[in-house]
C-alpha cells in the first residue's frame, strides 16, 4: 500500500516536472517568435520612411529641374522675341511703295500739325488701351487747376488690388505727387486717388472722363475706370494720336511725362520713381509726351509724340497691342525711322533725315 502511494506521488512529481520543464521552452519560443514579429514589423516601417525620403527628394529634384528647363526656355524665347522686335519689316502697299509691317495689332504715324494720317495700320479698330486711359484721367484732374501742393491721404480703396502701385494706405503725399506717379510710374492706386480728391469725386469722374472724350471728338474712346486696369476702358490709335497731341500743350501734363524719374516723400518714406517709358529713359529720341500702358487683354501700348532733331516737326506715333514690352518700343522706333527717311515725301518739305537706336 505504501509502496502503491510513493509510486504514484513519483509519477505525480514526474508530470509535474515534464509539464514545468517543456513549459519554459514554450514560453522562451513565444517570446522569441513575438520578438521576431515584432522585428519583422518595424523593418517594413523604416523601409517605408525611407522610401518615401527618397520619393520626396527625387521628387523635388524632378520639380527644380523642369523649372530651371522652363525658365531657360522663356528666357530663349524672350531672347528670340526681342531679336525679331529690333528688325524692322516691311511690305508692299496697294501702289507698290515699301511701308512698315508692324506686328502690333493696331499703329499710327500723325501730323499733330493738321491731322493727317502720314501711315497707318487697324489705326480705327476699337481695342482696350491700359494706362494709357491715364492721360485723360490727367486731363479731368486738371480742369479745375486744383492746388497740386495741396497733401492728401491714400485711402485703402485707392490701393486695394491696384497691381502696379508705391503707395500704401495712410501715406500723406501731395496731388502733385499723385500726378507724378500716374504719368511716370504709371501708380494705379495714385490714378484712383486723383479721381477720389478731385472736385467730382470717383464716380462723377469717369462720368466727365467720358464727356471730355466726346468733347474732344474721340468717337471711339470709353472709359470705365481711372487707372486702365479695367479691359472696358477702349480706344483707336487715331484717337489716341489725337489725345496724346492734345495734351502735348498742357506742360503740367507734358512736363511731367518728358521727366525720367521723380521722388516722392511719404512721411519718412522716400518712394524714387523711374519713366515706364524707355523712350524717355534712353534719352535719344526727342520726346514730347508719351504714356505706356498694358493689361493682358490690350496687349503692349505706346502713344507718344515726337520731334525729328535739329527742330523738326512732331508726330505722334501710337502702338496698340505690340507682342512685349520691348517690342512696343521697337515698334515706335521703327515708325519713327521709317517716317523721318520719308519726310520729305510725306510732308512736302525738305527735312534732314534721322535715325534712332535703342541703347
Amino acid at each position: 500500500m505504501i509502496a502503491s502511494r510513493i509510486v504514484t506521488t513519483a509519477r505525480l512529481w514526474f508530470v509535474l516536472t515534464a509539464i514545468l520543464c517543456l513549459g519554459f521552452p514554450a514560453s522562451t519560443t513565444a517570446q522569441s517568435a513575438s520578438r521576431s514579429r515584432s522585428a519583422t514589423e518595424a523593418t517594413p516601417k523604416k523601409t517605408t520612411t525611407k522610401k518615401t525620403i527618397l520619393r520626396k527628394t527625387t521628387s523635388s529634384s524632378t520639380i527644380s529641374r523642369s523649372r530651371r528647363a522652363r525658365a531657360r526656355s522663356r528666357a530663349a524665347a524672350q531672347a528670340r522675341a526681342l531679336r525679331e522686335a529690333q528688325e524692322p519689316r516691311f511690305k508692299l502697299d496697294e501702289s507698290g511703295a515699301l511701308v512698315p509691317d508692324v506686328r502690333a495689332e493696331a499703329a499710327i504715324i500723325y501730323n499733330s500739325e493738321n491731322g493727317q494720317v502720314l501711315w497707318e495700320s487697324n489705326s480705327q479698330n476699337q481695342r482696350s488701351i491700359a494706362s494709357i486711359t491715364k492721360v485723360m484721367t490727367a486731363v479731368v484732374f486738371l480742369e479745375d487747376s486744383p492746388d497740386l501742393s495741396e497733401e492728401v491721404v491714400v485711402d485703402r480703396s485707392d490701393v486695394r488690388a491696384a497691381s502696379t502701385t508705391y503707395l500704401r494706405s495712410g501715406y500723406k503725399v501731395t496731388k502733385g505727387d499723385l500726378l507724378h506717379l500716374t504719368l511716370i510710374a504709371s501708380d494705379n492706386a495714385a490714378a484712383r486717388a486723383l479721381a477720389r480728391v478731385s472736385s467730382l469725386g470717383s464716380t462723377a469722374f469717369i462720368e466727365r472722363m467720358n464727356t471730355k472724350a466726346a468733347e474732344l471728338g474721340l468717337t471711339s474712346t470709353r472709359y470705365a475706370d481711372p487707372s486702365g486696369l479695367f479691359s472696358a476702358n477702349v480706344s483707336s490709335a487715331y484717337d489716341m494720336a489725337r489725345l496724346i497731341t492734345y495734351v502735348s500743350g498742357d506742360e503740367r501734363i507734358a512736363g511731367v511725362m518728358q521727366k525720367q524719374t521723380y521722388s516722392v516723400t511719404a512721411g519718412r518714406r522716400v518712394i524714387n520713381i523711374h519713366s515706364t517709358n524707355q523712350l524717355v529713359m534712353n534719352g535719344d529720341v526727342d520726346v514730347q509726351a508719351g504714356k505706356t500702358g498694358f493689361i493682358r487683354s490690350a496687349g503692349y501700348c505706346l502713344a507718344t509724340l515726337l520731334r525729328l532733331p535739329q527742330g523738326g516737326p512732331e508726330v505722334a506715333v501710337v502702338v496698340l497691342g505690340a507682342k512685349s514690352n520691348a517690342g512696343r518700343f521697337w515698334e515706335t522706333r521703327h515708325l519713327f525711322n521709317w517716317f523721318a527717311s520719308k519726310a520729305e515725301d510725306l510732308l512736302g518739305a525738305p527735312l534732314q533725315a534721322a535715325t534712332v537706336t535703342a541703347n
